[in-house]
């Protein structure tokens, strides 16, 4: 059978092209810096982020792990926020790796840091203190609902890490479906950011990779910290070939998936049982919970919409996530739907 997966955006397979490429692209040995695909990406990508450099790293866990160890020192603090990846799902790398502490405040349901929590957060002199040295934000904010935080807001948080001395890192993992949510260009959203990852590998559709940009100065330390890492990759312009297309072509059509999952989530809201999440989708994400009336878990229903062709994420237990996606077409959406449909009924 082939299935409609539901279950991320990180299950997308390369296209044709993508594969036509990887097959065909000139490389050579990246550590040596002699890989022209691998060069030619990071260049794209910098150019497309506003920043000076970039690096090509395997994936967005190693890509923020790196902007940590740069930005900060063994005993340092990072304020983070409590629903973010960063803090959830990479880990424990930072401190297991970077001896940095995590300092998590919470994220309010539009995905930002109040920034009066970010300012009580961030330490005062004092010998018994960690030094704090960074604000992390995620954007789009993935547990929140895949939300988009504004320019505004953003400029709001550098200005706020300049007046104290701090860096600003964005886990941009899902930066551009934030741009594509708001219509505007990527380089607004990371302007203030000191260093922001984002991911080849999701709606961009490469098989493999995550990019790194910042200031010459710092992609230089954090090409030494991903070889320390073991991220120091040889012939990589094979999977290079496929981010130039991710980012020549890919970036121009996340609003296809956005406008999918408004489908998806305005079906799913018309089943019995079903509840929907308030003003989901925000991007290409769609959280509903089962109503209290479903006998079943959320595993079960998995389980059921698997026989009828669809992948879910049955992570918990009564909670799912929806992610469209460049393979999740119209057709996919009203197939699920209606599976959806019968399972419930």
């Amino acid at each position: 059978m082939e299935y409609i997966d539901l279950r991320s955006d990180t299950v997308t397979k390369p296209t044709p092209e993508m594969r036509e490429a990887m097959a065909e692209t000139e490389v050579g040995d990246d550590v040596f810096r002699d890989d022209p695909t691998v060069n030619r990406l990071e260049a794209m990508a910098a150019e497309k982020m506003g920043k000076e450099a970039a690096i090509f790293v395997p994936s967005g866990t190693m890509g923020n792990l790196i902007a940590l160890l740069v930005h900060c020192q063994r005993g340092d603090e990072a304020i983070v926020g409590d629903r973010s990846h960063i803090y959830l799902n990479e880990a424990g790398g930072m401190s297991a790796l970077g001896g940095i502490q995590p300092c998590p405040i919470p994220n309010q349901k539009d995905g930002t840091l109040a920034l009066v929590d970010i300012l009580a957060s961030i330490r005062t002199e004092d010998v018994h203190h960690p030094i704090t040295r960074l604000i992390c934000l995620e954007n789009t904010q993935n547990i929140c609902g895949g939300v988009p935080l504004t320019p505004e807001y953003t400029r709001q948080v550098g200005k706020l890490a300049r007046d104290n001395n701090l860096k600003l890192h964005i886990d941009g993992a899902r930066i551009f479906n934030a741009a594509a949510a708001q219509n505007v260009d990527v380089r607004h959203l990371v302007e203030p950011a000191h260093s922001v990852m984002f991911c080849l590998s999701k709606g961009l559709v490469s098989p493999i990779g995550s990019m790194l940009v910042g200031s010459q100065k710092f992609i230089d330390r954090a090409r030494h910290i991903r070889k320390m890492l073991g991220g120091g990759m040889r012939q990589v312009g094979v999977v290079a070939s496929a981010g130039i297309i991710s980012l020549e072509k890919m970036t121009g059509r996340l609003a296809e998936d956005h406008i999918r999952a408004r489908r998806l989530a305005d079906g799913l809201r018309q089943i019995k049982g079903l509840h929907v999440d308030d003003g989901s989708p925000y991007s290409n994400m769609v959280y509903f919970n089962l109503a209290d009336e479903v006998r079943m878990g959320a595993k079960q229903v998995a389980e059921k919409m698997k026989d009828l062709g669809v992948l879910l994420d049955a992570d918990h237990p009564r909670r799912f996530r929806l992610v469209t996606h460049y393979w999740v077409d119209d057709d996919a959406v009203e197939k699920s739907i209606q599976a959806f449909k019968t399972v419930l009924s």
